[in-house]
């Protein structure tokens, strides 16, 4: 029984001590918002934004994936997705515009060639 408890007490151990930081969390006393940052299993930044004081997005969030590469970029007002949200993926742009948490328009840019199409 007492190898157990220290075979346990030595696995908890190393666990924390390999544990990852799943989120920081701070109030901006100058903007009364709450900055977040979340992160993934492998220590890379998930997603960076801000939060009010009701606990809904609010301001500007970015998402990354796990190599820390942009994904996606946009603004929330109190909870609801407004204006223009890029996504980043296999060398293209798509730029969406939102009304009210509704998709109102999307643009397909190439990265490179600057070549834009509308889906």
């Amino acid at each position: 029984m007492k190898n157990i408890i220290i075979l346990l007490a030595l696995a908890l151990s190393v666990t924390a001590g390999y544990a990852q930081k799943e989120k920081e969390v701070k109030l901006n006393k100058e903007t009364n918002l709450v900055e977040a940052t979340y992160f993934h299993d492998n220590g890379e930044v998930s997603q960076k934004g801000t939060f009010d004081l009701a606990g809904k997005l609010h301001g500007q969030w970015v998402s990354f994936d796990e190599a820390g590469q942009k994904i996606s970029k946009g603004t929330y007002d109190k909870g609801v997705r407004t204006g223009k949200w890029y996504f980043y993926a296999d060398g293209t742009v798509k730029e969406v515009e939102f009304d009210n948490n509704v998709i109102a328009n999307v643009i397909s840019k190439e990265k490179k060639s600057g070549v834009v199409s509308k889906d």
